[in-house]
């Protein structure tokens, strides 16, 4: 049942990936990989909550927490992706570029863990 329900949550965190990826693209263009990292931020903020959530207030079994945190958040949230755009940028030259995007796909993920718990504690 673990392994079924981690294959759904990936699919579904997978699929809001390449969602929202795509959706970046079209906004703001493909120079810099926006898609990734409103991705990386908003999952981290999304574990974070979760998991302070489950912890703190919520009695999450452990499939649930299976479905939720490592697949559908596993499937959303991508270092790959962000380690081969990385790559791709310091490729093209675009080194100041590479730097942002490495520094802040790191300090806002980080941020995001935070607030995300900090949501989830204050809470009713």
């Amino acid at each position: 049942m673990n392994i079924i329900a981690i294959a759904v949550g990936a699919a579904i965190g997978a699929n809001l990936r390449y969602s929202l990826s795509i959706w970046a693209a079209q906004r703001w263009g493909a120079s810099f990989p926006y898609g990734t990292l409103i991705v990386n931020v908003i999952g981290s903020f999304a574990i974070g909550f979760v998991l302070v959530l489950a912890t703190t207030r919520l009695s999450l079994s452990d499939t649930a927490r299976l479905l939720i945190v490592t697949g559908l958040l596993g499937g959303f949230t991508t270092f790959s992706s962000l380690s081969f755009e990385t790559y791709t940028l310091v490729t093209s030259g675009s080194w100041m570029a590479a730097g942002l995007y490495v520094l802040s796909s790191f300090g806002l993920g980080i941020a995001g863990v935070f607030l995300g718990a900090g949501v989830a504690r204050v809470l009713p």
